[in-house]
């Protein structure tokens, strides 16, 4: 019987081995047709996919801020342009370590303490996508420094772009506004990726910001290679970005800027009007900012110089001011008692002063004017004479006529962003606003325009230009939209009986005969006002108190006037409110040369220069000096 022989240990160890083998091959075998697979499937299927990822590691897209549009005077000439600068942004995205970077960029770009807290707070409020300015204007050898530290740098981007550009300065600050980055409730409140663009400006305040959409123009966008560190190696293709559109205004550029620098010292306003047209041709605020600084992003120290100025350099005074318009009221008030049928030669004894429902009532001549008719009540401005024929026709004639003559009045189509409109009372508007009837001293405030009228320096130019004109002037600062005004439809023989007296006001026995132009053919009619700010008490004169020039500057009375010239050919209209100026006097003076500019601008650039070398300087001298002086007061940390 023959037995098999049990297999080996040798050939149980090779069975196995090639069962092994046959199984790792097979995985290998699958495993490369897997990666064969993808591979072709990469190549193939999905090469263009790749392709861009590649390219975009390799290339650059940014977009290029568009300039924007110019804002142009009446005669073409920029009064917003754009110039060419280095500036340097931070993308908060793509910062490592902010504080060491702030702190490179403040010794490289020689940046103050201030400058820099600056930096630091608007990192802080900045969305991470949102560029950060750090300087504009940057000279070029702190611009190529930068460049070449890139690589240490990162987060910060370097561009040769645009700024926004106002040639005249603070003369111009709250007419146009200025602009500056999008702010995070800009974006958030939009969501438009154009407002993350590092360069990026809109427009905060007035024209800028209500002309944002018309003179934002649209991106170009710049394609580079770069290197695996976001180094530019070349610039492959720009696509130029195109400008917004210009906007050409009503504004006399050189009217603008000689009525800023005529308010000198003074804190007010000065609104010049065409009044056939209803174009503004001068808006002035002073004392004002520099647009140009604020387009930059200002320093704290600045603001705290404007803002803490009790002049309150920050504050429209055309627009937001808001004043009782005093004496310059009584025109209007002639004219609703001419249209209530008082007989204009009809006289009133001014004695200086009257008891009227148990009070008594000045006039500001104490010793009184004597028997007055209208004529010489406009002319010499007598209070008593308006005490007596208020009464007698009461409050509602004399309101509407101020309403028909846009006191109270909010002028629609005006591109400004506010308007305060003031208050034009009446026993209604009391009614609702104190629960309180009327009573006969509010009426004989309001006929001089004290107590509860207030309006701001625009309205009282457009009340102006519609007594000079006889026509319903609507204001306008967009050049395209200058036309014709509808009629007003006042009887002209009223118009002419009012005229007269504001004639008489400078060129007769009046309160402003200082106010008459030096020029043969060209007389200047208007109207002085004095708004009280409050009385001098009693304790106060038994001081020695007097007089507004006694008082602390915010005490003092407002000083206004109203005007307009020709006379007989009404063209141009003024209004000019001095805040606390202590009187009428502070006011006309301005008003005069401001219209002599129009006339014969060698002679009012003449008086202009005699004065600001009284004034220690033009406007830019005198703003340096406050802000050194404020330096000085200022303790240092």
């Amino acid at each position: 019987m023959c037995v098999a022989k049990p297999p080996t240990n040798k050939r149980i160890l090779e069975q196995q081995f090639s069962r092994r083998a046959t199984i790792l091959c097979a995985v290998q075998l699958g495993l490369g047709g897997v990666l064969a697979g993808r591979l072709a499937w990469l190549a193939i299927a999905e090469n263009q996919k790749w392709q861009l990822l590649s390219e975009s590691n390799r290339l650059q897209l940014s977009l290029i801020p568009p300039r924007r549009g110019l804002l142009l005077d009446r005669t073409g000439v920029p009064l917003a342009s754009n110039k060419s600068v280095f500036m340097i942004d931070l993308l908060p995205d793509r910062l490592e370590d902010a504080d060491k970077v702030v702190k490179q960029l403040a010794e490289l770009l020689d940046l103050s303490a201030d400058e820099t807290d600056r930096l630091k707070t608007d990192l802080e409020q900045a969305l991470d996508h949102q560029p950060v300015r750090v300087a504009s204007d940057v000279e070029w050898d702190q611009y190529a420094a930068v460049n070449v530290r890139l690589p240490d740098l990162p987060g910060v981007s370097p561009m040769r772009g645009f700024s926004r550009h106002y040639p005249a300065g603070a003369a111009t600050a709250h007419l146009l506004g200025y602009v500056g980055a999008p702010s995070r409730e800009e974006y958030e409140k939009t969501g438009d990726p154009l407002l993350m663009v590092p360069g990026m400006q809109v427009g905060k305040d007035m024209l800028e910001k209500t002309l944002d959409e018309h003179l934002t123009g649209k991106p170009g966008a710049r394609r580079a290679e770069v290197t695996a560190t976001g180094k530019v190696v070349r610039a492959l293709e720009v696509r130029s970005d195109t400008i917004g559109k210009s906007v050409q205004l009503t504004i006399d550029g050189g009217l603008q800027t000689y009525a800023s620098r005529r308010l000198g010292t003074q804190s007010g306003s000065v609104v010049v009007l065409d009044a056939v047209t209803g174009g503004v041709l001068a808006m002035a605020s002073m004392p004002a900012y520099d647009p140009n600084s604020f387009s930059d992003g200002i320093s704290q120290f600045e603001w705290d110089m404007l803002s803490q100025d009790e002049r309150v350099p920050l504050r429209n005074k055309t627009l937001q001011g808001l004043y009782p318009p005093g004496s310059t009221i009584k025109p209007i008030t002639a004219l609703a008692l001419l249209n209530e049928n008082i007989d204009p030669d009809e006289t009133v004894l001014c004695t200086g002063r009257i008891n009227i429902a148990g009070g008594t009532f000045h006039c500001w001549r104490r010793s009184g004017h004597g028997v007055v008719d209208m004529n010489r009540a406009i002319a010499e401005s007598c209070d008593i004479y308006f005490y007596v024929m208020g009464i007698r026709v009461g409050i509602q004639p004399i309101a509407d006529m101020a309403r028909r003559f846009g006191l109270g009045e909010r002028f629609l189509g005006l591109p400004v962003p506010y308007q305060y409109y003031g208050t034009v009372p009446d026993p209604a508007w009391k009614r609702r606003r104190y629960n309180e009837p009327w009573e006969a001293y509010d009426t004989v405030n309001a006929t001089i325009g004290q107590g509860y009228l207030l309006a701001n320096p625009l309205q009282l130019a457009v009340m102006t230009a519609r007594l000079a004109a006889g026509e319903k002037t609507h204001p306008k600062l967009l050049a395209a939209k200058e036309a014709p005004a509808a009629p007003l439809e006042i009887d002209p023989r009223m118009l002419a009986i009012v005229r007269q007296g504001m004639e008489d006001v400078v060129n007769g026995q009046g309160t402003a005969t200082r106010a008459r132009l030096p020029l043969p053919n060209i007389k200047l009619a208007g109207k002085t006002g004095t708004a009280q700010v409050r009385r001098i008490t009693m304790a106060e004169r038994r001081r020695g108190v007097r007089s507004n020039a006694s008082l602390p500057w915010k005490l003092r009375d407002h000083g206004l006037f109203v005007g307009y010239a020709p006379v007989h050919r009404p063209r141009y209209t003024v209004a000019v409110v001095i805040e606390h100026g202590g009187g009428s006097g502070a006011a006309y003076p301005i008003a005069s040369d401001t219209l002599l500019y129009l006339f014969d601008e060698r002679q009012a650039m003449k008086r202009l220069a005699s004065l600001e070398n009284g004034w220690g300087g033009g406007i830019e001298e005198r703003m340096a000096r406050e802000a050194a002086e404020f330096a000085a007061r200022t303790p240092s940390d």
